[in-house]
């Protein structure tokens, strides 16, 4: 294990053990709150993943722009992210990933209907049914802690980024300023499991978030994790006081 890493080196929901155990979890999870997954993080976020997807977009506007660019927009969830780069898109062919069955679901039916290019097709984020070096840019929005071994998974990235290729990683992360920490961490202790229970009957899933995030690596460790897996350069950037980081990597 890495020194600069935590103890943890994937998520481990509690009272699970396992990775295996832990990737089954997590995706009964998620299955569980699909339906009301885009209310509860528009709700819960007041709005402002909107804002971080936004900004993520922006930042990979150019490997968008690039003619025949092939990107993955891995745990693509209900197709957010992929929705944005498709309204930002130039020559880029995209495609959308999840190993979350009802996600997908939901995914297809918010899509449905748009002249979208962009295929959805269903696969572990720890074993891409995908070429080595067959990618231009990957994109993982707030799916990178679900991972059962983060370790592994960058290393996935590596092995079908092509040379030169971007993984851009948003996440959660640990808010810098002290105040703003502490009234974060009531927040997502007490008020996020209470809401998110009464509206998804999944309080068990709501409680699961603040612990993911606690228990993830922080925005530096992150780029460490980045460098030591192979990525020749990594940058990130803290939004809304540190809770979020964008972390693009290089191949």
């Amino acid at each position: 294990m890495h020194p600069s890493m935590p103890a943890v080196t994937g998520t481990r929901p509690r009272g699970v053990t396992g990775e295996q155990a832990s990737a089954n979890w997590v995706r009964d999870m998620f299955g569980r709150v699909a339906a009301r997954y885009d209310l509860l993080n528009h709700l819960l976020s007041f709005n402002l993943d909107k804002r971080w997807r936004a900004r993520a977009v922006d930042r990979i506007g150019l490997l968008l722009d690039k003619p025949n660019a092939r990107v993955v927009d891995l745990c693509c969830g209900t197709a957010d992210v992929l929705l944005a780069m498709e309204a930002r898109r130039g020559g880029a062919i995209i495609f959308g990933s999840d190993f979350c069955h009802p996600m997908l679901v939901e995914a297809r039916r918010k899509i449905s209907g748009r002249a979208l290019a962009s295929p959805l097709f269903e696969a572990d984020a720890l074993s891409l049914p995908l070429r080595d070096e067959s990618l231009d840019l990957i994109t993982c929005a707030f799916g990178f802690r679900n991972l059962a071994n983060y370790e592994k998974g960058l290393e996935e990235l590596l092995r079908v980024l092509k040379p030169g290729g971007v993984a851009a990683i948003l996440e959660f992360s640990q808010p810098t300023n002290r105040v703003f920490a502490a009234v974060y961490g009531v927040f997502s202790a007490r008020v996020l499991p209470w809401v998110g229970g009464v509206m998804t009957g999944s309080r068990e899933a709501y409680a699961y978030l603040p612990e993911s995030i606690r228990k993830f690596p922080g925005a530096h460790d992150l780029a460490t994790a980045m460098r030591r897996a192979g990525f020749s350069r990594v940058e990130f950037e803290r939004m809304t006081g540190g809770a979020v980081a964008l972390h693009l990597a290089w191949k």
